[in-house]
């Protein structure tokens, strides 16, 4: 059980100390995670920066994952997706609403510059947790494509089958707990509080 992120963050950056002073570059996915990432980085003297991935919701349940999709459109399915979603149109428009989500975050959270480019450098992505992995897992994979020296993802929690899934696209999983009895990423901190736009603006805007 964490406190809270700043805890978890604390925590990860601790796991991560060997990577301190070869200027990494931290990643973080919106929103829960940036604030960790800022942590992360100042530990580790590194960058920080956001990755953006939208889950994929299920019809009718949108907490449910049913993949996940990156700012180019790759889309990434869960094996279970096929059993959930009957309509072949539902993943088209869902991943439509969901890029257009994605722009109007990025012109908001880094309007005046591009995202930093991670080719060359060791990129650390971190999320306050990972139930499917869905987003993880984009993530990686559209960081994969643009070269880094070395991928490494970083969570405080993750089931053991998730972290097993998450582990084949990434160079080196850091997860501080990989409980067998797993609802939802929210049970293990004693406070989990929604994360704000206005907080990630101000956190990038340093």
């Amino acid at each position: 059980m964490f406190h809270d992120r700043d805890d978890a963050a604390v925590e990860l950056a601790k796991r991560l100390a060997p990577y301190q002073g070869q200027n990494p570059l931290i990643l973080a996915i919106p929103r829960g995670a940036v604030p960790m990432a800022k942590i992360i980085s100042e530990a580790l003297q590194g960058d920080m920066d956001i990755v953006l991935v939208r889950k994929l919701g299920a019809p009718g349940n949108p907490e449910l994952a049913i993949g996940a999709v990156d700012e180019t459109g790759w889309t990434y399915l869960t094996p279970e997706a096929e059993q959930i979603v009957h309509d072949p149109q539902y993943v088209e428009l869902e991943k439509k609403r969901q890029l257009e989500i994605m722009r109007a975050r990025r012109e908001l959270y880094t309007p005046v510059r591009p995202p930093l480019n991670p080719e060359g450098r060791i990129v650390i992505v971190v999320d306050d947790g990972l139930a499917t992995g869905s987003t993880m897992i984009a993530a990686l994979h559209a960081l994969r494509a643009r070269n880094p020296n070395k991928l490494i993802c970083a969570v405080p929690v993750a089931p053991p089958e998730t972290l097993q899934k998450v582990s084949t696209y990434a160079d080196e999983t850091v997860c501080l707990e990989s409980p067998a009895f797993f609802y939802a990423v929210g049970q293990f901190y004693q406070v989990f509080q929604q994360v704000s736009d206005e907080e990630v603006i101000a956190i990038l805007g340093e």
